[in-house]
């Protein structure tokens, strides 16, 4: 807002300070949904980490398993014992609002069998990778969830920070600057008018006092 560009009257006056009151509200408003996205990012950021890692270390578990289970079966044996894994787990997708933000509710149903095959032609470490293989596809849904929500979160804190930032350092100065100007106008006219009321009543007064002493004249001669 260039104050250059606002005429100095007090219906201006008005509507600035109306607007400056806006701002500040919007500032507090977003400095709150702020402070509460923080807060749930670093929250959800925090589980998804847990959540990565625990995935990680059951990924590392199930590949080395199946390793040794390949060096003792074959590897034909071991991809004729996966086929036997016909079940998998369901999952539905809902939505929730967090401040404005849409995030996914991931929910699951059912677990795969963690042996699904004979156990007379497999080894201890096909079993150890079926499980670990199993306890993965349980977590990977909640990690899907809680991923995209930190994605999701802190897409929108970018966004509140830049409004934040933009009212708290650009608007509100500048309509706070603007309101200076104009009181400062206002009051710099109103200087001037009681400059002239009162040069207007000196000269006034003067002229009477003229008029009065060239009665005064008359009336001697």
């Amino acid at each position: 807002m260039a104050k250059n560009n606002i005429a100095p009257t007090r219906s201006n006056l008005l509507r600035i300070k109306q607007e400056l009151q806006f701002a500040k509200e919007g500032y507090e408003i977003l400095n709150r949904k702020r402070e509460v996205l923080t807060s749930e990012l670093i929250r959800m950021a925090h589980n998804a980490e847990e959540l990565q890692q625990r995935v990680y270390q059951l990924l590392s578990e199930a590949y080395g398993a199946m390793e040794k289970a390949q060096l003792k079966m074959g590897r034909e044996r071991v991809e004729w014992a996966a086929l036997a894994a016909n079940k998998t787990v369901d999952v539905t997708l809902k939505y929730r609002g967090v401040m404005g933000v849409s995030v996914p509710v991931i929910e699951s149903q059912g677990t795969p069998s963690e042996m699904p095959y004979s156990l007379g032609d497999t080894t201890a470490a096909l079993d150890q990778a079926s499980a670990a293989f199993a306890k993965v596809l349980t977590l990977i849904p909640e990690l899907s969830m809680v991923t995209t929500t930190v994605w999701r979160l802190a897409g929108e804190l970018r966004k509140t920070q830049r409004r934040v930032n933009a009212l708290q350092y650009i608007f509100i100065p500048e309509y706070e600057d603007t309101v200076s100007f104009i009181v400062s106008s206002l009051e710099e006219r109103d200087r001037e008018e009681t400059f002239r009321l009162k040069l207007l009543k000196r000269n006034m007064e003067k002229s009477e006092e003229e008029r009065r002493l060239e009665k005064s004249q008359e009336i001697s001669a």
